[in-house]
Parts: structure tokens; C-alpha cells; sequence
């Protein structure tokens, strides 16, 4: 049972813990939404259909593929595409409050926004992720048709159905995240060096049993490991 329950348990905080990348920040003294910037605020004249863009949030990237005239369809994590087929009601900017309902539901919509609505202030970079990819960049009008077929409600997971393996589909043709492929392993990393401690601690318990009570210097050097992985 427990080894069912421990990678549930770690999906679960994975995915709690990956929802700061589409959490938008309020200004101090806020009681709602921060208004998103004024139409024209990003020079779009370098932007071609089909461009894979990226926008910084808290901790990891937001993405969306450029469709052209100030458009950009992007995966979006929402609850109203669940409970009501209003599309003028949907079409709104996701708040904070139908992101997080979204998530909690698994559910999201491949929406298209203004390149202001998506980017929401940050700074965008353009097809940065082609150099992971060489030959697999699809002609920009076939990546634009593909975002453009998906948009509508769609199933959501932060880990294994997000923005980034949607736009990773729509140019390249394999829907990939490295974002969480990386947080995956730094928390598998984590969970192996606990598991090395623990396994010294056991081994100088042993030793302590099998060899009579241990020196005065070695027990500190034994159990202060033990207090710091449990604190951990």
C-alpha cells in the first residue's frame, strides 16, 4: 500500500507546487485581478505565425504559440469550460480564482488571447526552445493549424498535460515539458539523498548493537543526520 501511495502523494505535491507558474501577481493593496497592460504595450511586428513564445511567471515558463494580428492560442488551466458553454463568459481573462478551480478539476480550455492577455507583463522570448529540437520544427503554418484545431476545453494536468506540452506538440510534433521533467528529478534527487541518510543512520544503529555502545564522538555524528532528515 505504501508504495502506492507515496508516488500519489508526490504527484499531488508536484502538481500543488508547479501551479505558481501560472499564478498571476496582484499589486500590493489589491483586492482583485491586476488589470492586464494596454493593447499595443509589445512590439509584435517581429513575430511570425507559428512562433513558439515563452513568458517568465514565478517559478517556471508559460507558452503559447503566436497565430498572427495580436493572437496567441495557449493552454490554460479553467473551471468555466466545465460548468457553462457561454463562450463570451469564457472568453473573459481566466482570474486566479477559475485557474486554481481549473487545476483542482483537471480542467482547462486551448484559448486565444491577445499577445497583452497572454504575456500579462512579462517579457517574451521567441522560439527559444527550436535549439533542443534541430530537425523536428514543423513549417510555421502547419504548427499555427494545429494550435488553432485544439482550441476548445480540454483535459489539464500541471505535470503531464500543461502549456508546454501543448505548444511543444504544435511546432515540433511531440508533446514534451522540460520544466517538469526537471522538477521531477530534482524532487527524485531530494528523495534519494534522504534515503542515504536514513541508510547511514540504520547502518550506525546496527553498528551500535552489534559492536557494544558506540565512542561519545561518534554518536552525534550518527543521529545528527538522523534529526536533520527528520526535519526535512
Amino acid at each position: 500500500t505504501m508504495k502506492i501511495r507515496v508516488p500519489q502523494a508526490a504527484s499531488l505535491l508536484l502538481e500543488k507546487l508547479m501551479l505558481l507558474v501560472h499564478i498571476r501577481p496582484l499589486p500590493a493593496g489589491s483586492g482583485g485581478e491586476a488589470p492586464p497592460p494596454t493593447p499595443g504595450y509589445y512590439d509584435t511586428s517581429c513575430f511570425k505565425r507559428g512562433d513558439l513564445l515563452e513568458v517568465p511567471r514565478t517559478l517556471f515558463i508559460h507558452f503559447g504559440i503566436y497565430l498572427g494580428e495580436n493572437r496567441v492560442a495557449h493552454l490554460m488551466p479553467d473551471i468555466l469550460p466545465s460548468i457553462t458553454s457561454d463562450r463570451q463568459q469564457i472568453q473573459q481573462v481566466v482570474t486566479n480564482k477559475r485557474l486554481i478551480l481549473g487545476v483542482i478539476a483537471r480542467t482547462a480550455s486551448v484559448r486565444v488571447d491577445t499577445v497583452e492577455d497572454f504575456a500579462y507583463g512579462g517579457s517574451i522570448q521567441v522560439n527559444h526552445m527550436d535549439r533542443l529540437f534541430e530537425d523536428q520544427v514543423l513549417a510555421s503554418e502547419e504548427a499555427a493549424h494545429r494550435a488553432e484545431k485544439l482550441v476548445g476545453a480540454k483535459a489539464y494536468s500541471l505535470l503531464w498535460n500543461n502549456c508546454e506540452h501543448f505548444v511543444t506538440f504544435c511546432r515540433y510534433g511531440t508533446p514534451v515539458s522540460f520544466q517538469t521533467d526537471k522538477f521531477c528529478e530534482t524532487v527524485k534527487m531530494i528523495i534519494r539523498d534522504q534515503r542515504s541518510v536514513l541508510a547511514s543512520v540504520l547502518v550506525g544503529l546496527a553498528s551500535i548493537v552489534c559492536l557494544g555502545v558506540a565512542p561519545s564522538t561518534t554518536l552525534p555524528t550518527i543521529f545528527i543526520p538522523f534529526f536533520l532528515w527528520m526535519a526535512g
